[in-house]
């Protein structure tokens, strides 16, 4: 849950930011499937999400769903297959459609794992045409993707690979789901990924981990949850770096970093921003959060309590400020 931004929207603050999410493989299972559920609809109606997935009946119902909740923000879901080139590759269609990739499955390997054989079990495959994120955008006009989300299954540093350009000129966070075992056959690795991430100026936040035991055996670790096999990993950019792309470091797409790291529950570096942000640019009201920065941090009873005006975040921030006065104690 964001921290900032509920306040920010009640102060105007985010009136000019248009965000636009791009989520490869987006398959909606559960409500975390849904980014309105996640918290981006605090951007509506300046609000853009573009879903692919290789699944055309799974972006009918994502569709058919936005169609019926009449939704104030423009989402589509296309029945895309996203690569690193546009050419024909196999698509191997797994027992759980979820497990689904353009690598084939491990099966030697997975069937050792509790319950993975039966969903990466191999159903069929068939020839399919992938294209590339930078094709699509420049063929629908899309200028800018400033978060993405990629989740398809061993052939997602495939889907970076085909995004170069628009990794370069726009975006500012991506969520990856990334393997440390060779789930697929030649597919990438963490390692793989990581690499290339960071060749690009993000930098690894965060892994949330996943973990298997091994199949049909009577006894595990209490410390140990099996192995770590897969998990979503959290890049961001570093925008206060002084070595970073120039192009990248406008206010605006600072103010967008910022509320991506409030949503990503990344709030230290939120904060870090913000403050950075109106130290830099306080002058124009735009870009002056003291005061949203002090009514979010007097929330907290041990922080008022203890003296807002005591903590080195306000008063890097004293001269930006007029609402101060309200929070101190009496």
């Amino acid at each position: 849950m964001s921290l900032f931004l509920p306040i920010l929207k009640k102060n105007r603050l985010l009136d000019n930011i248009h965000m636009t999410i791009c989520n490869v493989g987006s398959r909606k299972i559960d409500s975390d499937d849904d980014y309105a559920s996640r918290g981006w609809q605090i951007f509506a109606p300046n609000l853009s999400i573009y879903g692919f997935d290789a699944d055309a009946d799974a972006c009918d119902e994502a569709n058919i769903d936005l169609e019926i909740r009449q939704v104030n923000w423009n989402e589509k879901h296309i029945p895309v297959a996203l690569g690193k080139e546009i050419e024909s590759r196999t698509l191997y269609v797994t027992k759980n459609p979820i497990c689904s990739s353009l690598y084939s499955p491990n099966i030697p390997y997975v069937k050792r794992l509790d319950g993975l054989s039966k969903l990466m079990n191999l159903d069929f495959s068939l020839e399919i045409k992938t294209t590339t994120l930078d094709h699509f955008c420049e063929e629908e006009c899309i200028n800018e993707i400033d978060f993405l989300q990629i989740d398809v299954q061993g052939a997602d540093l495939d889907v970076l690979q085909g995004s170069l350009k628009t990794l370069n000129c726009s975006t500012l966070a991506v969520q990856i789901e990334v393997e440390f075992s060779p789930l697929y056959n030649n597919q990438p690795l963490f390692a793989d990924v990581d690499t290339f991430l960071r060749k690009y100026d993000f930098s690894l936040f965060d892994i949330a981990p996943s973990y298997r035991l091994r199949e049909n055996l009577p006894i595990c670790s209490d410390k140990r949850s099996g192995q770590l096999l897969w998990g979503d990993a959290f890049y961001l950019r570093d925008l206060l770096r002084e070595d970073i792309n120039e192009h990248l470091k406008s206010p605006e797409k600072m103010l967008k970093l910022a509320c991506i790291a409030d949503l990503m529950s990344f709030t230290d570096y939120s904060l870090e921003i913000l403050v950075y942000l109106t130290r830099q640019n306080g002058e124009d009201p735009s870009y002056n959060f003291a005061n949203s920065i002090i009514e979010t941090l007097a929330q907290f009873s041990y922080l008022v309590d203890h003296g807002l005006e005591s903590l080195p975040v306000v008063q890097q921030m004293r001269d930006y400020a007029s609402n101060l006065h309200l929070y101190t104690n009496k």
